[in-house]
């Protein structure tokens, strides 16, 4: 496994967040964390991450404690895309290119640069290598965003609600990519979504929170009509459109 969660509880000093969670995620799965608002599902991610300090739990990367690992060792498994992406007077390259900050010690080898020109490449950002940060659009500085992520060279990426704020083109490609990238480069996955429809879309497991635990984990067969109502507390459909399910509030 690339992540194993064993028992995690993590609070805030006002309230609990996130209670006795346990879960696990191999190469080539994209696991979306579903949820309503408050659920716990960014607080999970930046536990993973070791952002946040977990009160009990553990959290093994590839079989190895992440408590005991470094910041560095952990950005070298690990690659984080946040909810929020600030605008930089950077260009495409240079974003990028901190990407392989845990590997560099002095200054950028030939290698890291390599890494760096073959993540815009799989981004399909070849062309913005040289434009500034700040004067792309929404969609393309997240592609940025993964592609730093993934300049990382990690076993695991972790997004937190990367389809936010962007048109639905955007989010549809962004959410492909996301399913192209674990199948191609052999990682594994974890996004919180809100979209009920595109995690159901394009990822293969699931789990869905409820106050801080989950409610239902696996595949497909959890994302059914009873277990949805109760966690999102709103009656609804699952239509079927070829062999894509809808979710419709009824």
């Amino acid at each position: 496994m690339i992540l194993t969660v064993e028992g995690l509880e993590f609070a805030y000093p006002s309230r609990p967040v996130l209670r006795d969670i346990s879960l696990s995620i191999a190469k080539g799965d994209f696991l979306a964390v579903l949820g309503t608002n408050g659920a716990g599902k960014s607080t999970l991610l930046k536990c993973i991450n070791r952002i946040l300090k977990p009160q009990m739990g553990t959290v093994l990367i590839g079989g190895d404690d992440a408590g005991t690992l470094s910041r560095r060792e952990l950005a070298c498994r690990i690659g984080y895309v946040p909810q929020h992406i600030e605008r930089t007077r950077t260009t495409v390259f240079d974003a990028v290119l901190l990407g392989r900050k845990p590997y560099i010690r002095w200054e950028a080898s030939a290698e890291d640069m390599e890494i760096a020109r073959q993540a815009l490449r799989t981004l399909g950002l070849e062309d913005y290598a040289l434009r500034y940060v700040d004067e792309l659009s929404g969609g393309e500085r997240q592609k940025v965003v993964i592609a730093r992520a993934l300049a990382q060279r990690p076993q695991l990426l972790l997004l937190d609600e990367p389809t936010h704020s962007l048109d639905l083109r955007n989010q549809f490609e962004v959410a492909r990519l996301i399913q192209r990238i674990v199948k191609e480069e052999h990682l594994a996955a974890i996004a919180a979504i809100h979209d009920l429809n595109l995690a159901m879309r394009f990822a293969n497991k699931f789990i869905l929170l409820k106050d801080g635990a989950i409610f239902a984990a696996g595949g497909f067969e959890v994302m059914t009509q009873g277990n949805i109502e109760s966690v999102y507390s709103l009656p609804v459909e699952i239509k079927q459109f070829g062999d894509i399910p809808v979710v419709i509030p009824a």
